[in-house]
């Protein structure tokens, strides 16, 4: 083959779209009841791809109703969360978790505060005045993650064939972080969905 034969050969292969494929995850608990905010990552056959990490949803967490808004937020690692305060009432947010052990001290209506996450892990909140308020945020290093809704339904789009690392995460998870990890095949032809039962601890 001449070179420009070759080359036109490369160049084909350059603009060829990458094969993909896209996961749509059912998370239950052991009854077969959707379970919500269960947070889905992934680790591609392909590898994490370059470039900073951007959701479509926002970086705030809201004290709105006595309450952490919304229960559970994923961000990118170096993403600076918002805490704005709804409530007629002061806040004092806290976390004693490893990733990011800070505090934010009282703050009043329509006053807000800010906190850069800068390591990957589930970080659990608390507020030092309301014992009740709970909130957690997950802060995560791969573009691929989601989590689930009502119905249970968590998809994420876009992945390399081969076989992915899929992470499950959820508060009342048992077992080490409140995680596990299973392997799914990716396939370009179409959707891979399957049905992932959790073992939860009762809620307080």
């Amino acid at each position: 083959m001449n070179k420009p034969r070759l080359l036109l050969a490369a160049l084909s292969l350059i603009a060829s779209p990458a094969i993909a494929g896209d996961l749509d995850l059912r998370i239950v608990d052991s009854a077969g009841r959707p379970v919500s905010d269960a947070v889905v990552t992934v680790r591609p056959a392909g590898g994490i791809p370059a470039g900073p990490i951007r959701f479509p949803w926002g970086t705030t967490m809201v004290q709105q109703n006595i309450a952490f808004a919304p229960h559970v937020l994923i961000v990118p690692v170096g993403a600076t969360v918002k805490f704005p305060n709804k409530d007629k009432v002061r806040h004092h947010v806290y976390s004693f978790s490893k990733p990011a052990k800070f505090e934010i001290k009282l703050f009043g209506q329509d006053e807000s505060r800010s906190y850069t996450f800068t390591s990957a892990g589930a970080v659990a909140l608390g507020c030092n005045i309301h014992d009740s308020m709970s909130g957690f945020i997950k802060v995560v290093d791969t573009p691929f993650a989601t989590k689930s809704n009502a119905a249970g339904q968590a998809r994420i789009n876009g992945l390399a064939t081969g076989t992915a690392q899929v992470t499950v995460w959820h508060p009342l998870l048992k077992g080490k972080d409140n995680e596990m990890l299973i392997n799914l095949p990716i396939s370009g032809s179409g959707t891979v969905s399957k049905s992932v039962p959790l073992a939860l601890r009762a809620s307080k």
